[in-house]
């Protein structure tokens, strides 16, 4: 059957299948029509906690070949709160559309994940989002970690990103008037987020272009398609072997088909899901002089809701690191040989749209020894929450 326009962007634009979506009667997500309660601001809290099981110390994590970024890690051992994020999201006026979200790590304190103002009324297919973003590079990378598939980011996002880009900037994007799903858009941003860092070029150290292309095959098949590039500069980024400056270059290719009988995800559906990430560090550190060295690494995952509920799935992700020379042997970037990857399967349980508990286990073997990890994680939906993107 072939599907126009508004079938396809409509069918893109759906709930992820299985993901935590909570919606009130009145719930809009960004980009569409204002309900009857649009000017007051919908508010949603997501709990998180999580016990973890450990066989090494996480305080000593490290991938051969790859400087991480603060955040990236197995976390720590035994009970923890885990991050709970809390989201006011409403149109400002017919034109603008705004949402705040926040993240309460277990230490305390408050971060601001994402702030932004979205246009509603651009012409030609053309949206604008400015202010605080999640980088709508790759597939994974502008998604809640509530929303993901495992407790935690694939291995290639915690090597090159430290599990997510996100900085202060804006973003463009037009979706085209296609029968086929495509969306081309671009992003500059200030450059302070790892891996870029010091905010160079006047604060617009980083910038981004991608496009993402979908569609139906029959009634039962969708797909997304899509190739992005990052380009991250840094001025003294503070890494464990010294003061780095140069620039990350990132390309990104990923892969997304869903499963469901008729297009009716709620008793059974499938989701097969691939990204692949090359590119280079290039620069140098005050301390071991040049680099220019290439890093590549990919995960592949399959989910598979069998019963209403229900759902399990296994994931595989590796990267790989080129050596850099002798100036950095035995250093973080030094990749002795390493061959840094990770198998995780999983098998989780959803009372409601609004509540899921994962049991999870991670053989990883990406520092230079390996891992096994065995997460058991909560995640609860309070208030309005609006339907994630494809």
């Amino acid at each position: 059957m072939r599907h126009t326009f508004p079938a396809v962007v409509r069918r893109l634009a759906a709930c992820c299948l299985g993901a935590l979506l909570p919606l009130s009667a009145h719930a809009a997500e960004p980009g569409g029509g204002a309900a009857p309660n649009a000017f007051n601001p919908k508010i949603s809290l997501i709990l998180e906690g999580v016990a973890a099981r450990l066989s090494d110390d996480p305080d000593g994590y490290a991938i051969p070949g790859f400087v991480l970024g603060e955040e990236a890690g197995p976390g720590g051992k035994g009970l923890s709160l885990g991050e709970s994020e809390i989201t006011l999201s409403a149109d400002v006026d017919p034109d603008f559309y705004g949402q705040f979200t926040a993240s309460v790590p277990p230490e305390g304190g408050l971060e601001i994940e994402e702030g932004f103002l979205e246009t509603r009324t651009l012409p030609a297919g053309l949206t604008a989002r400015f202010g605080r973003i999640k980088s709508s590079v790759g597939y994974l990378n502008n998604q809640h970690s509530h929303v993901w598939d495992f407790y935690d980011a694939p291995l290639v996002y915690r090597a090159v990103f430290g599990d997510q880009y996100q900085d202060d900037g804006v973003q463009l994007t037009w979706l085209a008037p296609t029968v086929v799903f495509v969306e081309v858009g671009g992003e500059l941003f200030k450059g302070d987020a790892f891996p870029a860092a010091g905010s160079v070029d006047g604060g617009t150290g980083t910038w981004t272009a991608f496009v993402h292309l979908g569609g139906d095959v029959g009634t039962s098949h969708s797909w997304r398609a899509g190739l992005s590039r990052l380009v991250a500069k840094a001025r003294d980024r503070e890494d464990p072997d010294g003061l780095f400056t140069g620039r990350t270059d990132v390309n990104i290719a990923d892969l997304v088909w869903k499963w469901a009988p008729n297009g009716n995800p709620v008793h059974r559906n499938a989701k097969l899901q691939a990204e692949y990430l090359w590119g280079d560090q290039t620069g140098s550190y005050d301390t071991l002089g040049a680099i220019d060295a290439g890093r590549r690494g990919g995960y592949v995952q399959a989910i598979y809701q069998f019963v209403q509920r229900w759902r399990a799935g296994v994931r595989y992700g590796a990267v790989d690191a080129d050596n850099p020379g002798a100036a950095f042997a035995g250093t973080t970037l030094d990749p002795s040989g390493a061959s840094p990857h990770r198998y995780s399967a999983m098998v989780d349980w959803s009372g409601s749209e609004f509540s899921r508990i994962r049991l999870q286990y991670n053989h990883d073997a990406s520092g230079p020894g390996s891992d096994d990890e065995v997460y058991v994680q909560y995640l609860m939906s309070l208030g309005t929450h609006g339907a994630h993107a494809f």
